[in-house]
């Protein structure tokens, strides 16, 4: 079995992130000795909500354009409203979320932030579930929405709300357990032939 610190974990957030929905998955994977890394659009700490109420901040690690996708093993997006909404609307980030389906690496949406899914154009049909406000906006994309706590199809994770973040941070530890694990049998295998 695999080391889950062989995992790198992206996290990609600005302004306005649901605070629940970026530590307490970030705490769980750094827990299980998964590396993580913060990127924002810019160095300056962004700032965390507690639904409407200001939360903590936290200082990303990086900025969006110095990102090389090829570094990590999995994406992981925290929702809040005004996060997803203004990196959908950031050219970088919607190229992130691009490559990393391109991949076929693991991608974690919660709550709002499948909105940044639907912007790169990656929903099609795929299973999902989200926020109540955005569905409509996923099934126009081509999704098939769900109602569920935590939905994976192939490469995607995706969750409805902080309420969900224990089964959402879960399922990206068993799917990084399996992705890593498959890797090595891969390399063993070409090892052997």
């Amino acid at each position: 079995m695999a080391e889950l610190s062989q995992a790198h974990v992206l996290i990609i957030a600005t302004d306005g992130f649901e605070q629940a929905e970026l530590f307490e998955p970030r705490k769980a994977l750094l827990d299980a000795g998964v590396k993580v890394t913060l990127a924002a659009p810019k160095m300056d700490p962004i700032q965390g909500m507690e639904h409407d109420q200001k939360g903590q901040t936290i200082t990303p690690d990086m900025t969006l354009d110095t990102v090389d996708t090829e570094d990590y093993t999995a994406l992981l997006l925290p929702g809040g409203v005004a996060n997803p909404d203004a990196l959908r609307m950031d050219d970088r980030a919607v190229e992130i979320v691009e490559e990393f389906a391109d991949d076929g690496k693991l991608i974690a949406a919660i709550c709002h932030a499948p909105w940044l899914l639907i912007e790169a154009d990656v929903v099609d049909g795929r299973r999902m579930t989200s926020w109540p406000s955005l569905r409509t906006d996923l099934a126009n994309a081509g999704a098939d929405v769900v109602d569920e706590e935590v939905v994976r199809d192939g490469p995607f994770i995706t969750s409805r709300k902080p309420d969900d973040i224990p089964a959402f941070n879960k399922a990206i530890l068993q799917a990084l357990q399996e992705d890593l694990d498959d890797q090595e049998a891969d390399q063993e295998d070409t090892a052997d032939a």
